[in-house]
This record gives structure tokens, sequence and C-alpha cells, in this order.
């Protein structure tokens, strides 16, 4: 690593995450302290400073456990608050998060209180620290079809200045792709921007039915393509952007180790690609780490890591002027 590769990793790079999900934010002292609050047990997702679980299927029954200590308006916007002045600690300029509607109406908080908490917490922490948020309200898959359509709904017609993007996170083996495609054709045309998560635990085939069926301008995590040469040809002629998140993927399974990680491969292949955190206390992982796993393992150079912050810019779901005045602070 060159020297000024270690100055970048010291974080005088402006850092952008488009893939990282609000409730997986909490780290495990928060967690214990609204789980006293609320006077829950959860002792069998937490052990000290980590969370407890042994794989995917645990993950998600550990990660709904986590969101429904988080209650009212107070508690939401503490953790998004929070989370915003973390990422600003380490250098970032831009942060989109996925939030999930569904999560706070089971803890009894209304949608449109749950994202009026949010966006004052992400305008507090503009202020406070200079960090741009925005939203994406999220669907869960294995949720069903239903209640991710009731999602676009809320997101096509809420009308917080936040929110400009619509996705699906959760189990992709669960259902057929095709019974989403209402739910994102009712945000694609309220002019929202559009991801979804494929190519984690599902392979190419899945991804290239995701693609066909719901026409993503990016993809969570997408990691999989690496598994077709033709639909990584596709993803880079289409200009589909890959929301990479190596720490996950390692941390859940999908890869064996950072050098197994396809992320140097996807690039090489002409993939438009950005590094994201995901859901960093349980994968024991920072945005900046993420960064660094670009540079120590898959040997990113300087420029090369300007341009996962660029293309993540590029890629956001963001009003032009915005995203301009955020281009122009990279070097």
């Amino acid at each position: 690593m060159t020297s000024t590769e270690n100055e970048l990793l010291n974080w005088q790079l402006p850092l952008a995450e488009l893939h990282c999900h609000i409730d997986g934010t909490t780290s495990p002292a928060l967690a214990l302290r609204q789980a006293r609050k609320y006077n829950v047990d959860i002792s069998d997702v937490t052990n000290g400073d980590q969370f407890l679980w042994g794989n995917f299927s645990q993950f998600l029954d550990a990660y709904d456990r986590i969101a429904a200590l988080f209650r009212d308006e107070a508690d939401h916007k503490l953790l998004t608050f929070d989370y915003l002045k973390q990422l600003s600690e380490q250098g970032t300029i831009y942060s989109e998060l996925f939030i999930s509607p569904c999560h706070a109406e089971q803890s009894g908080l209304g949608a449109e209180h749950y994202v009026e908490a949010l966006s004052t917490a992400a305008i507090e922490a503009k202020e406070a620290f200079g960090i741009e948020c925005r939203f994406i309200v999220t669907g869960v898959r294995h949720y069903g079809a239903e209640k991710v359509t009731a999602a676009a709904k809320f997101a096509a017609t809420c009308k917080a200045p936040l929110i400009t993007g619509f996705g699906m996170a959760g189990d992709e083996r669960f259902g057929d792709i095709r019974d989403y495609a209402a739910a994102f054709d009712i945000a694609r045309d309220a002019g929202l921007g559009i991801t979804v998560h494929s190519g984690e635990f599902a392979g190419a085939e899945e991804i290239e039915r995701t693609i066909d069926s719901l026409r993503p301008d990016r993809l969570g995590h997408g990691v999989r393509a690496v598994e077709s040469e033709r639909l990584m040809k596709g993803i880079a002629e289409q200009g589909i952007v890959l929301e990479c998140c190596p720490g996950s993927n390692i941390a859940l399974g999908v890869f064996p180790s950072f050098e197994a990680h396809p992320l140097r491969l996807l690039k090489d292949a002409g993939c438009r690609i950005t590094v994201s955190s995901d859901d960093p206390p349980f994968f024991k992982t920072t945005l900046k780490r993420e960064y660094e796993i670009a540079a120590e393992t898959h040997g990113f150079t300087e420029a090369e890591l300007v341009e996962l912050t660029r293309e993540a810019l590029c890629a956001a779901f963001i009003d032009a002027r915005s995203r301009e005045r955020l281009l122009s602070k990279l070097p």
C-alpha cells in the first residue's frame, strides 16, 4: 500500500454510503439501554458488546428483535442522529438509510410519525455535522407482496422530502420476484429511485429475474453476479449500480474470506460498484472499514477509492443541485 493510500485510510477522503439499514445501526450498548427502558429480555441475542446469531435466518430474527426496541419518536430520532454522527466522524458526507415503516408500526408507531422523527434527526445532523442524508422506504420480502405493496404506496404518497427511494430487503429466497413488480411500479411512477436486495443468498439467475421484473437502478449486494460473465456484462452495460457490502457478506458466510470476495472482479468487469456497511454493529464493521477492505485486501488505488465515493454520489437518489455540491467536495 502506498503512503497516499495510507493517508486516505486515515480518512482525509470523503466517504458516501448507499446501503445501510437504520435499525441495523443499533449498537449492543444502545440495544441494552432500550431493553432496560421497555423491560425486555434480549439476553438470547446479545452478549456484551456483540449480537448473537448463527445463520441468516437467525440474523433476521435478531434484527427484528432489536428493531422492536425502538417504539416512539424519541427512540428513532436518537438512533438516526447517533448513526449520522458516527458517520460524520469517519469523514462521511452522504448517507442513504433504509427505513421500514412496517417495523415501526409493529412497535406501535405510525408511519408518518416515524418518518417525521427520522427527518428531524437528519436535519439536525446536517446542521451539526454537515452530513447529507436521504431515506429509502423498504418493504420486507419475506413479509409478502401485500405488505411490500403497502410500503410502496406509503413511499409514493408520503410528502417527506427526504424520502427519495424505494427498495426491498429481507430473505430473497422467499416467494417469486414477479409478485413484487406491482409495488415497484407504484414507486417508480412516483419518481422514486429503485433498489432491490438481490444476489446475496440467491445466485445469478435470481439477479436476472430481479432485473427483468423490477427494473432497478441499483442492486443491494448483487455480488453473486460474479457467477455469470454474461450477467456482469449486462449489469455493466445497463449501468446498474451494485451496493457491495463485503463485511456483511463475510459475516453471513456468502464468501469464506475477504480475499474471496469478488469486489475487484466486479470492478474489473466494468460494473459500477460502491461499498457500504449494511448493518454495521451486527457484522462488526463500519463504513470506514469497508473502504479499508477495498484498499488493503483488493488493492484499490487512491484513484479507485475516490471513485467509490464518486460512484455512490452519482448513483445517489438525490436532486441534481445537491449531487453537484457533494461531488465538488471530492479531490
